[in-house]
């Protein structure tokens, strides 16, 4: 994996957000990333494309929405380097702006 698309797909406040909500483990549904995160469809399609593309989430196709989820098979390292920029995250990082 590519360090500098790993860092690039975190560097953004939205999907640093997303990344927080779907690092639990659960499987979210793309509206209610919208609903915390305050992004329109379209926005937040493209947020969850950018953190598809790296491999950090995973999608499933339920009725009209898709359900994200953290990658289960992400390698270690890249799940150390996560788990590292989340725990440093300032507060205001947890948000989307």
């Amino acid at each position: 994996m590519n360090v500098c698309a790993l860092m690039s797909a975190l560097s953004e406040p939205t999907r640093l957000a997303a990344v927080r909500i779907l690092w639990d483990g659960d499987e979210h549904c793309v509206c209610e990333l919208m609903q915390v995160l305050g992004a329109t469809q379209s926005r937040m399609s493209r947020h969850m494309a950018a953190l598809k593309a790296v491999g950090f989430v995973v999608d499933r196709r339920d009725a009209q929405w898709v359900r994200y989820r953290r990658n289960p098979r992400l390698p270690p390292a890249v799940s150390a380097i996560v788990d590292a920029v989340l725990a440093a995250a300032p507060e205001q990082d947890r948000k989307a702006e």
